[in-house]
């Protein structure tokens, strides 16, 4: 199939992916007089007395936003609102279909983050969340620290944490396949943005010690850390113990897991080879990864995963979001934590039995059906346990 060719059919037949449908009947004019006016002042009068009866009687309790201003849209680059609509549609659609959650795509055009973050702070009222989506780095970092900080209501940028968690739920469970301990393992994230900053963060947070990143510039270090923006020196900061020089080729060597979010075909088969017996590698580079999945297993990788349906163990954000925000929404939660965070990954991981564990099946499939809602509960008690929830 040319997905291309088919993706332009279906866009330019239904005009778009998402359309608005009615809870309600409206057949009657006394449907009219309950739904619009007179009737529809009673509900405003008791928001107005008390705003949390808001998530009572209206949709802002399982309606989000998905926030763009067109900045870094997939793998092309800045491209502007108006063309990210049919990603955010997209995003809006999966929302609905995984996690029966009502989305609204919001493509702003605007570039300056100042502007963006006051936007989003004025219509947040409508909704119950926010997931901010493909916004170039490294304003991103600061528009989500900001709004977070802003609203009361979870913000959460989907290709920074979505693709951490899912890549957690993996590696939890690769390492099992391994027999080995995030505690003992060398950890190399390839490609230092918005996605490298928050997996390095949670990988961290999982209980692995010897992380490394590598950027376009090379490792990362800490007697380096005066020449990086914020981002990167946070991160020069929490890796690289050791503070070793190189590129990607020495940070490798020993290596027990390699994590790519970067660009096509930067880790070679000799650079696997080097890596520790056992190696887990993560090439998430889309379409085409830092090492394509034979070539990384025919040098001695033991679990291979990608950003791509077409092989074994396919990291995809789709796994974590629609029940992330089901379960933040269901528990009223006004924020998306770290530990949060943890909670879906190990919510996910825990749907694969030890039994059914193998090297090519470490990772739910985007369509098993228990999926989102492993993920919405396990967000959703950790929220409550937390005490971050509306009463």
């Amino acid at each position: 199939m040319n997905y291309y060719e088919e993706a332009l059919k279906l866009h330019e037949k239904h005009q778009g992916k998402i359309h608005t449908e009615l809870n309600c009947e409206i057949n009657t004019m006394d449907d009219m007089s309950v739904v619009y006016t007179p009737g529809v002042a009673e509900p405003c009068r008791k928001i107005a007395e008390n705003e949390e009866d808001v998530y009572r009687y209206t949709t802002k309790s399982n309606t989000i936003a998905v926030v763009s201003n067109g900045t870094a849209v997939l793998g092309l680059g800045n491209i502007g609102a108006k063309a990210s609509i049919p990603v955010m549609e997209g995003k809006a659609a999966l929302f609905k279909k995984f996690g029966d959650v009502n989305a609204v795509p919001i493509c702003l055009d605007t570039q300056d983050k100042e502007e963006l973050i006051q936007t989003v702070k004025n219509i947040a009222p409508c909704f119950g969340g926010i997931n901010l989506e493909d916004i170039a780095s490294p304003d991103c970092f600061e528009i989500e620290e900001r709004l977070d900080q802003m609203l009361d209501i979870p913000v959460f940028h989907d290709d920074q944490h979505g693709t951490a968690i899912v890549v957690a739920a993996g590696l939890i469970n690769a390492l099992k396949v391994v027999n080995k301990k995030v505690e003992d393992i060398k950890v190399v994230v390839n490609g230092a943005g918005a996605a490298g900053s928050s997996i390095i963060k949670l990988i961290k947070k999982l209980g692995a010690k010897e992380v490394i990143a590598v950027d376009r510039v090379g490792i990362l270090r800490r007697s380096d850390k005066d020449k990086y923006d914020f981002s990167k020196k946070e991160l020069a900061e929490i890796t690289n113990s050791q503070d070793i020089s190189g590129g990607l080729a020495e940070a490798i060597v020993g290596a027990d897991v390699f994590v790519g979010v970067s660009a096509p075909n930067l880790l070679s088969k000799d650079m696997v080879r080097s890596m520790n017996r056992d190696a887990i590698v993560f090439a998430m580079a889309n379409p085409t990864p830092e090492i394509m999945p034979e070539d990384a297993l025919e040098a001695g990788a033991a679990i291979v995963g990608t950003g791509r349906s077409d092989y074994p163990n396919q990291i995809n954000n789709v796994l974590v979001f629609p029940g992330l925000f089901k379960g933040a929404l269901r528990a009223k939660s006004k924020k998306i934590t770290e530990e949060m965070k943890i909670a879906a990954a190990e919510g996910l991981a825990s749907l694969i039995k030890p039994e059914e564990l193998r090297k090519d099946y470490i990772i739910p499939d985007a369509f098993d059906k228990r999926v989102a809602e492993a993920v919405a509960s396990a967000v959703e008690k950790l929220a409550k346990e937390q005490g971050i929830c509306r009463g």
